[in-house]
């Protein structure tokens, strides 16, 4: 296949993934915004912002299904359009339901973006080069969490939250037009899927004790990252750390720009490891531990710049993504898909559950222009630790339903 084919696929496809990942952090700068505009409470702002990932979670099923039955170009510009439609409704609400319909919109909109993204690498790609080409795309997606820093705030000092929105629409339809105009057509995709057959085998994957001991850890630092990263980052360096507006933004920016690197640099590293005799599960694991200690040493007020801590909260709070290549070592390959896709829809689920519940635990506390006091959040993070360290626990523990995996597949 010629490489400006190839390009051409990555390219357009890593723009969708870019898009999605704008949606999912845009509310980091709308926030302030709309709390001031419509009056919303901290559990309203949790709510609301966690509607994405609801949305993209409950999607996944189905989209998998509409991939298999008739490919990625024509169902990724489909669903972007949903997406678009999602934003502008949500830029001209004038009340939080209306906010809600329009989040929730966009999430189902760009639920397909990355599914999509790997299945066109797969027919386009060697694969030997999907690892790489992967890393790449997920590269290319986490500049979206760059530009919902630094570029947005300094974009809302002379757009209203409002007009963004409407621009955002508009990038989401160009970007939808391109991939159905330019992506090349593929002739292998399969009509034997269905709904029916796609509950019944993540039905069966959500049974599998393998299952929750690979994803034990990871779907909980992986559902506080996305939370954080998505809306609660910006709040905590405002009212615990003290920084300024300007400042802030400027560390979600060196935030996403790190996750970017821990995605790439790990995903290259692990194999390296892998040669040395450590397995991708323990590299894995003690990955996510880092990205524990980091948010301890946040905690504890640790003093070190705050460059330095949100670059490597960055790093190693990523790293979790390494699940899904510990997932096909242990699962046989007719199954491989259906593991991973339960296990993006338990991270979400969760992301969902952690905005929620972060929004609804501040709230128990009085707010001083649109401030809580710092106990606050340290509260809610030295809750968010425990969790973390209870999964670790069970992550770390022998497994019996592990051993078994590694059996059949040896």
């Amino acid at each position: 296949m010629p490489s400006s084919v190839r390009l051409r696929v990555f390219l357009l496809f890593a723009a969708g993934y870019f898009v999605s990942y704008v949606f999912r952090g845009v509310n980091l700068g709308f926030a302030p915004l709309i709390t001031h505009d419509l009056g919303l409470s901290a559990a309203d702002l949790g709510l609301l912002t966690s509607l994405y990932f609801i949305g993209f979670a409950v999607a996944q099923i189905p989209v998998g299904v509409m991939l298999d039955h008739f490919g990625p170009r024509p169902v990724t510009a489909g669903m972007l359009v949903f997406a678009a439609a999602g934003i502008w409704v949500f830029g001209a609400s004038g009340s939080l339901a209306g906010l809600m319909v329009g989040r929730l919109l966009i999430g189902v909109g760009v639920s397909v973006c990355l599914s999509a993204a790997f299945k066109a690498s797969a027919q386009h790609f060697p694969v030997a080069r999907l690892p790489l080409v992967n890393g790449f795309t997920m590269a290319v997606g986490g500049l979206g969490g760059v530009v919902v820093g630094s570029p947005l705030a300094s974009l809302l000092h002379v757009a209203s939250w409002r007009q963004v929105s409407v621009a955002l629409g508009v990038m989401t339809l160009v970007v939808a037009a391109a991939i159905a105009l330019f992506a090349p057509r593929t002739t292998d995709t399969r009509h034997q899927a269905d709904v029916i057959s796609q509950f019944k085998g993540t039905w069966h994957i959500l049974k599998s004790g393998a299952f929750w001991k690979i994803g034990s850890f990871s779907v909980v630092t992986q559902g506080v990252f996305y939370a954080m990263q998505s809306l609660w980052i910006r709040p905590y360096l405002l009212d615990v750390m003290g920084l300024t507006p300007a400042h802030t933004a400027a560390l979600v920016s060196v935030l996403g720009f790190a996750m970017m690197l821990g995605c790439v640099g790990f995903g290259a590293a692990a194999r390296g490891m892998e040669r040395r005799g450590v397995s991708v599960y323990a590299f894995c694991g003690a990955g996510m531990a880092l990205y524990v200690v980091v948010q301890l040493l946040m905690v504890l007020r640790v003093p070190l710049p705050p460059a330095t801590l949100l670059a490597a909260y960055g790093i190693f709070g990523g790293t979790g993504i390494l699940s899904y290549a510990v997932m096909a070592e242990h699962f046989p390959s007719n199954m491989i898909g259906r593991a991973n896709t339960t296990l993006t829809l338990v991270i979400f689920l969760l992301i969902f559950g952690f905005q929620v519940g972060i929004g609804a635990m501040l709230s128990l506390w009085p707010a001083e222009s649109g401030h809580f006091p710092a106990a606050a959040h340290q509260t809610v993070w030295a809750v968010l630790i425990a969790l973390q360290v209870a999964s670790a626990v069970w992550y770390v523990l022998p497994s019996r339903a592990l051993r078994k995996t590694e059996e059949r597949a040896t």
